[in-house]
């Protein structure tokens, strides 16, 4: 399965939540992703695009920007945590600031 690096960011609670940058894999027919032990459906919405399977709470899941400014809505303020193993090829490929490898928020 195809594999990628991507922001994902909870809705449940409000428009800006607990937000992080790790790796996620693709279902077969590449609408579906799984992302550690939870898998995400593909919905349409103006503040999700994602829902859990079996919770149905809904999320933000994106590609990572080189600038940084992943969420959707304006910056909050909130850490978003960076995954220990994505975290250097975050940094270095898509980021590009090689200086920043060991920090584990963005």
């Amino acid at each position: 399965m195809r594999s990628r690096i991507m922001y994902i960011e909870s809705k449940a609670e409000s428009l800006q939540g607990p937000a992080r940058i790790g790796r996620v894999t693709f279902t077969k027919s590449g609408k579906g992703i799984y992302y550690k032990d939870r898998e995400f459906y593909r919905i349409s919405g103006f503040k999700a695009n994602y829902a859990e399977v079996g919770t149905h709470d809904p999320y933000w899941i994106s590609g990572p920007r080189q600038d940084g400014r992943d969420r959707l809505y304006c910056p909050s303020g909130l850490p978003v945590e960076i995954d220990d193993d994505v975290r250097e090829e975050y940094w270095l490929e898509v980021r590009k600031k090689p200086e920043r490898a060991s920090r584990k928020t963005a």
